[in-house]
């Protein structure tokens, strides 16, 4: 690719900070894609399960009473599927499911931590554990209240919960 009179400044962004032509061209991307959120990153007690996600540093954590995230004290973000990577630890995950079996409860079968799972409200998403996530990234949490005991109501009467998982 022709730079022009761009070239130079790209040789000494790539130089200045050690990067591979692809890790300054990913590094760009991630910054024009995901302008005005943070990539945090987070994982799972033991270490085994590390994922990265791009969000909001004020998070909006949804504190569901349902009957697994009752048990589990599970409240969560939500973001799409094309802001949360996985870099370590696929194989040491496992899934439970139930009823509707559409929410995927995944958990490190080391530690036994969830550090996200795939909501029933947000199949094409991911839910993330904010107290999963690394010191330094999160800047406020508001928590929301839903009545996961009335899960179809209080999704269909939800204003904004289904389109979290959208970019």
């Amino acid at each position: 690719i022709d730079l022009g009179a761009q070239s130079g400044r790209w040789a000494a962004f790539q130089e200045r900070h050690r990067l591979s032509c692809e890790e300054a061209a990913r590094l760009l991307l991630d910054a024009y894609e995901y302008r005005g959120l943070v990539k945090h990153t987070g994982g799972c007690h033991c270490g085994a399960v590390r994922f990265e996600v791009w969000a909001s540093a004020d998070l909006h954590v949804f504190n569901c009473n349902c009957s697994i995230c009752t048990k589990k004290q599970n409240r969560h973000f939500i973001v799409p599927a094309s802001r949360f990577k996985l870099l370590k630890g696929a194989d040491n995950l496992t899934t439970y499911t139930f009823n509707t079996h559409l929410a995927q409860h995944t958990f490190c079968k080391t530690c036994g931590v969830q550090s996200f799972y795939t909501p029933r409200s947000n199949p094409d998403g991911y839910g993330i554990a904010p107290h999963c996530l690394d010191d330094g990234t999160v800047q406020t949490i508001i928590t929301e209240d839903i009545n996961g005991k009335e899960w179809e109501k209080a999704v269909r009467e939800h204003k904004t919960i289904r389109d979290m998982s959208k970019p």
